[in-house]
């Protein structure tokens, strides 16, 4: 039997230098943590956080009919994203159902000869790219798989812009929230976008690999100054998941619609194109067809973890499973994600759970180690955004 090997980042090395500790991630070896996972996620809160995201992929979109062909795919509409721009989005499949969430950059003057750029989960590249390419044989358009020549670097925190203003773009010159440009940063050419994927303020940028041990040390250096310190893929997840913020394979997946997984306020009523699935996920966002599960969010009431996978009880019945579920450090509670199965509730019970005000402060019970603990639905996020608007 052959096993493949985890790819390794251009940044492996590194982080073996700083002793990261490093796991298996969607086929990608990658440091899980580095001092360890709390500090990690209160730095990034409190100054700056580093990570290394170069196993995430990227998809160039060029054509006379680039919009025409993702109007096609995406249930967002892009009419009006101005160059320079980016909007998350979904990419589903015939049934509804999300084959990954993305986030698309309208790339028009800004990356030579090519109209939009894609960023996709690292473990969806093989599933989302020939997808993308069997869509666009109806449309005079290019899909070019870029993901083997970039790195990319998520530089979050309330520091991250002096670190950036450090590194050689003025503050007033920085894109704003969901924005990018190309720019310089200590004489690399690179794309810096405002985005990220922990609640805080932030960046993403995307390079070519030769760049990625010197802009890695050059912003590690700002320690000292700014706080900064690298970031493994074990506080990415508690910051992302305090912010309230869905992970692919967790909370959603392709047998659940962007509106079972209580992500409707992307999904636009007024768009006219026909897109994968349009027809269960509009009637579901109107209303006209009932949700089969749905997302919560919950907080423990028992000081135990709720971990993926973990069974979810209401009333007595189980009824769903815990999707993503961790400490958190920065409210000192236990909390997660569940996502609850309606066709095993009584229409009443599921009739509050579809409504927001009522669903808010349920009980609901979660099996740990084989026994049954407390936990209520609440508010996302778990924590207030802070975004540079």
């Amino acid at each position: 039997m052959i096993v493949k090997e985890d790819k390794k980042t251009s940044l492996y090395e590194e982080h073996l230098k700083l002793g990261a500790k490093i796991v298996p991630f969607g086929g990608w070896a990658m440091p899980v943590q580095y001092e360890g996972i709390i500090k990690e996620h209160n730095t990034t809160r409190e100054s700056a956080g580093l990570f290394d995201v170069s196993h995430m992929g990227e998809v160039y979109i060029k054509g006379s009919d680039s919009l025409k062909f993702l109007q096609s795919i995406v249930p967002q509409n892009l009419k009006d994203l101005e160059a320079g721009k980016a909007i998350y989005c979904h990419l589903p499949n015939k049934d509804g159902g999300l084959i990954d969430d993305i986030i698309v950059y309208n790339a028009k003057g800004i990356i030579e000869e090519i109209d939009y750029l894609i960023v996709i989960n690292a473990s969806r590249i093989d599933y989302d790219v020939p997808h993308m390419l069997k869509e666009a044989k109806n449309f005079n358009v290019e899909v070019i798989n870029k993901s083997d020549d970039f790195s990319m670097l998520a530089l979050q925190g309330p520091n991250a812009k002096f670190i950036i203003e450090k590194m050689g773009v003025k503050l007033e010159e920085q894109p704003k929230f969901f924005t990018f440009k190309t720019a310089i940063l200590d004489s690399c050419p690179v794309f810096l976008t405002r985005t990220g994927y922990t609640g805080e303020d932030g960046f993403e940028i995307i390079f070519e690999h030769k760049y990625a041990p010197q802009l890695w040390n050059k912003i590690l250096s700002y320690k000292e100054n700014f706080g900064v310190v690298p970031v493994g893929l074990g506080a990415r997840d508690t910051l992302r998941l305090e912010a309230g913020l869905p992970l692919y394979g967790h909370e959603l997946n392709e047998n659940t619609t962007p509106i079972e997984s209580s992500l409707g306020f992307f999904i636009p009523k007024e768009k006219e194109e026909d897109y994968n699935g349009k027809t269960l996920i509009q009637d579901q966002k109107n209303k006209l067809v009932p949700l089969r599960r749905k997302l919560f969010a919950f907080a423990m009431e028992d000081r135990m973890i709720a971990r993926a996978e973990y069974p979810v009880y209401i009333n007595d019945v189980e009824c769903g499973v815990v999707t993503s579920g961790a400490p958190s450090p920065t409210l000192g509670k236990n909390i997660g994600f569940c996502m609850v199965e309606f066709e095993k509730l009584d229409s009443s019970l599921v009739s509050k759970l579809n409504n927001v005000q009522e669903s808010l402060g349920m009980t609901i019970q979660i099996m740990v180690r084989n026994k049954l603990y407390n936990a209520k639905i609440v508010k996302k996020p778990f924590i207030e955004k802070k975004y540079n608007k």
